[in-house]
């Protein structure tokens, strides 16, 4: 009977707890949603700025500079934005192929995509496939940081959908060809170009193209110069495209 008791006692409690702590995130729920919109806000951009002119370093860029001031080991900073008049055709086709095959027809967000993304991880129970856009990518690059606050989805986004209503597509892509990682350091096509081949990203051939795009999901490690089994898998399947 006494252990009776003390199982209805325990359950009404764990009941308590939850109803109160149920109540408390009601109460708070609104202060946090303002306490959000005021980040927003904060961190806003001027879209002006961004829609012509000279491009912007990008927040991860800014961050890599920081963070080598803690790894002696780290290369210096290779960053040297081009107008994207000057980049092949093959390189942008690459990219598009590679990271976002419907960017012109979406409007920041692959609903399709997210779709099969969802499907395919749920499937395998684990995270796989992300579904970002090259439009979420750049949102990320350049306004966001590399850290795995669960709110940086939300806020990307956010920021995503004022991007494609301020930019053209063409200026997103001109942020993303010359924000993109592509190895430790090296930031942007042009970058990358030089670092990977010696020459100046106006110069790429349709196969260097292709082995630049093949980087982008883990470009420190599977690039041009480790030529992993993944990446040459990778450039492989770009290659059907072309």
């Amino acid at each position: 009977m006494a252990l009776n008791i003390s199982r209805k006692f325990a359950a009404l409690f764990r009941v308590s707890i939850v109803t109160r702590t149920l109540r408390i995130s009601i109460r708070l729920l609104p202060v946090l949603i303002m306490m959000d919109l005021g980040y927003l806000i904060g961190i806003w951009p001027d879209w002006d700025l961004y829609a012509e002119g000279p491009i912007q370093r990008s927040s991860f860029i800014r961050s890599y500079e920081f963070e080598r001031h803690h790894h002696s080991d780290w290369p210096r900073l290779r960053w040297n934005p081009v107008p994207i008049e000057t980049v092949p055709r093959g390189m942008i086709r690459a990219l598009i192929v590679a990271e976002d095959a419907h960017f012109y027809s979406h409007q920041g967000v692959d609903i399709d995509a997210l779709k099969k993304a969802m499907e395919y991880n749920l499937s395998e129970k684990r995270l796989v496939y992300g579904a970002s856009t090259i439009s979420q990518q750049t949102v990320k690059n350049v306004f966001l940081n590399p850290s795995r606050n669960p709110l940086r989805k939300w806020h990307e986004l956010v920021l995503t959908i004022g991007m494609e209503r301020n930019l053209s597509k063409k200026r997103i892509l001109e942020h993303y060809i010359n924000v993109a990682e592509f190895d430790r350091g090296i930031y942007g096509v042009d970058a990358a170009a030089r670092y990977y081949w010696g020459i100046p990203a106006s110069q790429l051939s349709d196969r260097q193209a292709i082995e630049l795009a093949a980087t982008l999901p883990a470009p420190v490690d599977h690039n041009p110069k480790t030529r992993t089994k993944s990446f040459n898998k990778r450039v492989k399947k770009i290659r059907r495209y072309f």
